[in-house]
């Protein structure tokens, strides 16, 4: 089964320090039925039409050095029956960033690029093109991030890959 990305939204999650819910990857796993029951309920959508990347993991790109290695995947809502908007955007965008801030991110303390607890990113939402301050989709460096360019096609190819 394949999507039609003109409404498909895609979230990248990452995470390469503890959280509340313990390492990287079991704050991963910790993490997907939240964000399953977010997108679902914000995108009015069945978890059929939701798929998702296997978790790698990556070499920390930019920032301070010395990072530890980070835990990478992506969730793709295939099909949303909203209509793409700035103002359902940013809805999403401030879901994700109570999510992030429930596993232990703090943004006010981080260091940009540094590590996180978890960090989740709306990549796009379909063909939306949003320049705000606070969001900018597609995500402006998506094409130069192997880390998320992998499991975004491998979502995109594997629609029925089994949970973490």
């Amino acid at each position: 089964m394949t999507y039609p990305l003109c409404s498909a939204v895609a979230v990248a999650l990452g995470s390469n320090m503890n959280s509340p819910f313990g390492p990287p990857l079991e704050t991963l796993r910790a993490v997907q039925p939240h964000l399953i029951s977010l997108l679902m309920t914000w995108g009015l959508a069945e978890r059929s039409e939701l798929c998702w990347s296997e978790i790698v993991s990556t070499q920390a790109v930019g920032g301070p050095a010395g990072q530890d290695t980070y835990q990478n995947a992506v969730m793709l809502l295939g099909i949303t029956r909203r209509e793409p908007s700035v103002s359902g955007a940013l809805q999403l965008l401030d879901h994700l960033q109570e999510l992030e801030l429930q596993f232990g991110r703090n943004r006010e303390r981080e260091l940009r690029w540094g590590p996180r607890s978890l960090d989740l990113d709306l990549l796009f939402w379909g063909e939306l093109r949003v320049d705000n301050p606070r969001l900018a989709l597609p995500h402006p460096r998506l094409h130069l991030r192997a880390f998320v360019l992998g499991p975004l096609l491998q979502a995109m190819q594997n629609p029925h890959q089994p949970c973490w």
